[in-house]
């Protein structure tokens, strides 16, 4: 019981961080999240502030950070019959993940076993991008881009849908009925990626057009544009604390950027082929690449 406890009080204290800044005054947000969160009674402030503080300590490291290359792990090419695009775990606690794949389907499988428990029909085409909400369960048809959809992710409370597609455009979906609430243009070519940030204020878009766009959640208007890549951007990633973007491109390189500005803050060099993925760690301190030419690269 004080384990979930220390859980639920975890989440709600990270979510008001988030929305508020990483800075902000420890009493002042206890007294915020005891008026907002019924679950966090008085009787735990000193607990709750102990969470905050050890949140602050490390939402507030590595605003400058430069990265440099720590480790280069070599993989085996593997011929697989049947491709599978993208796995991802369940966030609820559950030992489930899902997988889509090249043969049009999405199966949800056991984590433990790897036994296979169901299998979702009815995409007429590969299922590039695939996602849970929290909890899952509603089933939409989201309909309105006019080519593959490359990306699709909620935001940090399930209540948005964020989809990029080959047609240049990324929209926004309101997830509990699945209608379309905005649709963000300025590409001039393919989306091949998007993301939320971690608080879910901001929307980035990565393109084919080797540009990548920050938007605003609220406005939905662009509000930095990053320009520097020789290639197409096939991977586009906030850090925790959503003042840096990463970015991986076809031009062998991965860059971090300002997500404010759109300034281009580091270069990272060294993979001799295109760069597929690249994500930042859960402190944002350290940097994984994945190439085509079959080495990940860790920076830190």
């Amino acid at each position: 019981m004080e384990l979930q406890y220390e859980k639920i009080a975890m989440r709600v204290v990270f979510i008001h961080i988030f929305w508020d800044n990483f800075s902000t005054d420890v009493n002042a947000l206890v007294e915020e999240i005891h008026k907002a969160e019924p679950l966090i009674t008085a009787s735990r402030t000193e607990q709750v502030k102990l969470l905050i503080q050890r949140l602050q300590e490390k939402l507030g490291q590595h605003g400058n950070h430069k990265f440099y290359l720590f480790k280069v792990i070599r993989v085996l090419k593997i011929l697989v019959i049947s491709i599978v695009n993208y796995i991802l775990a369940n966030a609820t606690g559950r030992c489930h993940f899902i997988t889509g794949s090249y043969d049009r389907t999405c199966k949800l499988w056991d984590t433990a076993s790897g036994e296979e428990l169901h299998t979702l029909e009815g995409h007429r085409n590969v299922v590039y991008a695939i996602a849970f909400n929290n909890p899952y369960g509603k089933v939409y048809t989201l309909i309105g881009h006019c080519a593959e959809i490359s990306s699709a992710l909620f935001n940090w409370d399930c209540s948005l849908i964020l989809t990029g597609s080959m047609d240049k455009t990324c929209m926004l979906w309101d997830a509990t009925n699945g209608k379309c609430m905005a649709t963000l243009t300025g590409h001039d070519d393919e989306i091949l990626d998007s993301c939320f940030d971690y608080a879910g204020k901001l929307i980035a878009t990565a393109s084919a057009d080797g540009t990548a766009r920050v938007f605003s959640a609220a406005t939905r208007k662009c509000i930095a544009k990053l320009e520097g890549h020789e290639g197409e951007i096939s991977k586009i990633s906030f850090n925790p604390q959503g003042n840096r973007l990463l970015t991986g491109s076809s031009d062998k390189t991965a860059r971090i950027w300002d997500a404010q500005t759109g300034q281009c803050l580091q270069v990272l060099e060294g993979h001799t082929d295109e760069i597929f993925s690249c994500a930042f760690n859960y402190k944002g301190n350290i940097v994984i690449t994945g190439s085509k030419d079959n080495t990940c690269r860790i920076w830190r």
